[in-house]
């Protein structure tokens, strides 16, 4: 496997050429990395104008590994070989290196950048990426990774504080200001032996770019809503300490717009440390790569094909704070956050959760009876949530109310809680990613473990934990009565163990004593009923009044209401059971629209059209079920009869188009004769796979014990009128040719839940890029 590593931007408050000869002095040897034995010159060239300076160095790496491993390999010494380009004119210097030694077993490479800010030209930018690959190494594959990337991650760390030292040094003697280089009207000659270049960091690092080095990159510091408030925040610091830094927050606030949220923006080091917390080198790099490969994935996918119809809503990009909570969670292994973080943001995308805070207004019932708020904050400037669940009826609130409701209102507080952590970490000064969220139990009984109410708890939890990873930084559990065990021994296995390690947990007045409440909440914010000083708003309970109890067909109803305001719509594909959907076409040159995401495994998506009106499913007598089969992921409903002919009862009018797991697909079919066409996804049968014989309804009962054996996808379709369609290719002209309608088809793979898309032209006839 190729392991990779994409740096932040780092920025010097230095001029570029200051840096650069602070650089120079890390050449032939740097004694701050002793791993760097030696440096020679096998090439050196310089243009006619002196403007541009070449250096090709054979470096020597004395590597930090086992004596073992080194006498295995037959060697004591690495080498690299770096080519450095110095372009004084647009102030640049790039760096690329990779390996001499064992370059069959080992693939090391590694591009570097030096530039001038695009923002402020009295400051540096640096950046890097490389890739490693071992193809094979004497059996010691896996240690010689590990020992790899331990190696570059501290050579990563190091690499400013010698550039820095070096900066100290010159001003030291006296040395504050390089001048530019300005083209003269004697060239000079072809070589020049004063000028010295060398890799970026005196260490050769490893690793392939994934996107190419530009000079004069955009730098704003994040695609979040807030960018400008956190860019003018990072440049505000940066003024304290270098009065050169008012060029770089005079910028007009529009330029700053068109310059955020693009998929060229790169995090600066300066923002990740201010924002999002002391990461090291590899977990900056996870977090990078993850949100390039958001942006890249998502790219186009925005697009409304008429203002007055409920199309998708637009996709956004998480926050960096969210990417890297599901980073976190998943001990910054990229695959398993990218799946997770996939499977959530279509979960987002599904239920509009984005826009819950704005839409969601909870019911009155819930506002007398819910025992719980927000409350300041604790000694870490966490926002504090409390919760007296020994005082709320449970019963009450899921037979007023439904699972539904509550689930929304939870999920409400959490989005709530993401919101708080924002504004602490600007009030603070600090990053704060998490919530303390303080459960009192007092009044907690047999009548808590009421069926239903466990099982809507368990619900709410299974969703939270899936969603809403790594936000709660501590749960304190306040006068645990005799009866917590057992909800405890029903609950705690739901729980993740990564959570459960943040529970601290208190019997009777335990909280008042050493190590108790005090340690991590003011005295001065203690509630007034855990015996503090502080008035508490939060709702004091009580048995709601059975008088708002529903009826079960009534919560049932509105259950379904509430999470049915989705636009979009769930169906099972099974092998051998197509979900099919028909839409009836009266006025030719009409335009057919869909959008869909594949969620689990491959489908072929299909366009036909007939004259004949498909048949209403049927229920079948041996099996007891109607052909459109009910499934717990969604349904499946087959309209084509087994009788019908292609070519005769109806014809194909797009071709066929393959969808990968994970891939979300718009694209529309302007209509040439009225009648029927039928929207038809396939369970993708992988070529070599021998087709079944078995009847569909059959196939379906056996698919429904085999998961491999069934797909999942979550679509939504319109029809536009003629009329409305060219006003609205009018309104979109701008995004390209509409002479032709394509599939914007997303290469958003491993989804597992996805959502969104980048452009990848499938069709003929659907939207183009």
């Amino acid at each position: 496997m190729v392991q990779k590593y994409q740096s932040p931007i780092r920025v010097y408050k230095q001029p570029f050429e200051l840096v650069m000869e602070a650089y120079e002095r890390r050449f032939p040897t740097c004694h701050l990395i002793p791993m760097f034995v030696d440096s020679e010159v096998l090439e050196e060239t310089e243009s006619e104008d002196g403007a541009i300076h070449q250096v090709q160095r054979r470096c020597k790496l004395d590597v930090d590994a086992p004596r073992l491993l080194k006498r295995i390999a037959g060697v004591d010494y690495v080498y690299f070989s770096q080519e450095n380009t110095l372009n004084k004119r647009e102030r640049t210097l790039h760096i690329e290196s990779h390996n001499e030694t064992f370059s069959n077993r080992v693939i090391i490479h590694e591009l570097c950048s030096y530039s001038a800010h695009p923002e402020n030209e009295d400051w540096t930018c640096f950046e890097q990426s490389a890739s490693l690959d071992i193809k094979s190494f004497f059996g010691f594959e896996s240690t010689v990774e590990k020992m790899a990337m331990k190696q570059y991650a501290s050579s990563i760390k190091k690499g400013k504080e010698i550039i820095e030292f070096y900066l100290n040094q010159l001003e030291e003697e006296g040395i504050s200001h390089v001048p530019r280089w300005t083209p003269s009207l004697d060239a000079p000659s072809s070589s020049s032996s004063s000028v010295t270049t060398k890799p970026v960091c005196a260490t050769p690092k490893l690793l392939q770019l994934e996107l190419p080095v530009t000079p004069a990159v955009s730098i704003p510091v994040s695609t979040d809503a807030n960018d400008h408030e956190i860019a003018t925040a990072i440049n505000n610091d940066a003024t304290q300490s270098d009065a050169t830094s008012n060029d770089a927050t005079s910028q007009p606030e529009n330029q700053m717009e068109n310059q955020t949220g693009t998929p060229d923006d790169k995090l600066d080091a300066d923002y990740i440390k201010r924002y999002l917390g002391d990461l090291t080198p590899l977990q900056e790099s996870c977090l990078i790569r993850l949100r390039q490969w958001l942006q890249e994935s998502h790219k186009g996918k925005t697009l409304t094909l008429t203002p007055s119809s409920p199309s998708s809503p637009p996709f956004q990009i998480p926050k960096d704070e969210h990417i890297l909570r599901f980073l976190r969670a998943r001990d910054f292994n990229m695959e398993k956050a990218r799946e997770i973080l996939c499977q959530s943001l279509t979960w987002r995308k599904q239920h509009q959760v984005d826009y819950l805070l704005e839409t969601w207004t909870s019911p009155q019932v819930l506002n007398d009876y819910y025992t719980g708020g927000w409350h300041h904050h604790d000694k870490e400037g966490r926002p504090l949530y409390i919760l007296r669940l020994g005082q709320m009826d449970t019963k009450g609130l899921v037979r007023a109310l439904g699972e539904e409701s509550l689930l929304r209102h939870v999920l409400s507080i959490n989005e709530e809680g993401l919101r708080r952590c924002e504004e602490n970490t600007k009030v603070f000064g600090r990053p704060i990613s998490c919530w303390t969220c303080l459960v009192d139990l007092e009044g907690l009984n047999m009548r808590h473990l009421w069926r239903p109410g466990v099982k809507a708890l368990l619900r709410i939890i299974e969703v939270v934990e899936a969603n809403y990873p790594e936000t709660l930084g501590r749960l304190l559990i306040l006068r645990a009565p005799r009866v917590f065990p057992v909800l405890w021994t029903l609950v705690s296995p739901f729980i993740d163990e990564n959570t459960r390690k943040k529970f601290l947990i208190y019997a009777g007045n335990d909280y008042q004593g050493p190590g108790g409440l005090l340690d991590y909440i003011d005295k001065e914010v203690i509630p007034d009923f855990l015996g503090g000083e502080c008035m508490c708003e939060v709702p004091e309970g009580g048995l709601v009044p059975k008088s708002l109890y529903r009826t079960a067909e009534e919560l049932e109803n509105e259950d379904i209401s509430l999470w049915t305001e989705t636009i979009y719509q769930s169906a099972s594909v099974f092998k051998g059971a197509p979900h099919e959907v028909v839409i009836e076409i009266i006025d030719a040159s009409s335009v057919i629209t869909w959008d869909f995401d594949v969620c689990k495994g491959d489908v072929v998506f299909h366009l036909y059209h007939s004259k004949r009106a498909p048949q209403t499913p049927r229920k079948d007598p041996l099996v007891g079920q109607h052909s459109s089969i009910t499934t717990p992921g969604g349904n499946n409903v087959q309209l084509i009869d087994k009788s019908w002919t292609l070519g005769l009862d109806y014809s194909m009018v797009e071709s066929p188009l393959t969808c990968k797991e994970g891939e979300s697909v718009q694209g529309s079919h302007v209509t040439r004769w009225p009648g029927f066409y039928i929207l038809q996804w396939k369970f993708h049968t992988m070529p070599g796979s021998a087709s079944t014989n078995l009847p569909r309804v059959d196939d379906v009962l056996a698919s429904l014990q085999v998961s491999s054996h069934k797909c999942k996808v979550m679509y939504y379709t319109e029809v536009i009128g003629s009329e409305d369609f060219r006003t609205a290719c009018f309104d979109v002209q701008s995004l390209g040719s509409m002479t032709s309608l394509e599939s914007s088809h997303s290469g958003f793979s491993q989804l597992s839940h996805a959502t969104s898309s980048s452009n990848h032209s499938q069709s003929s006839s659907m939207i183009s890029r």
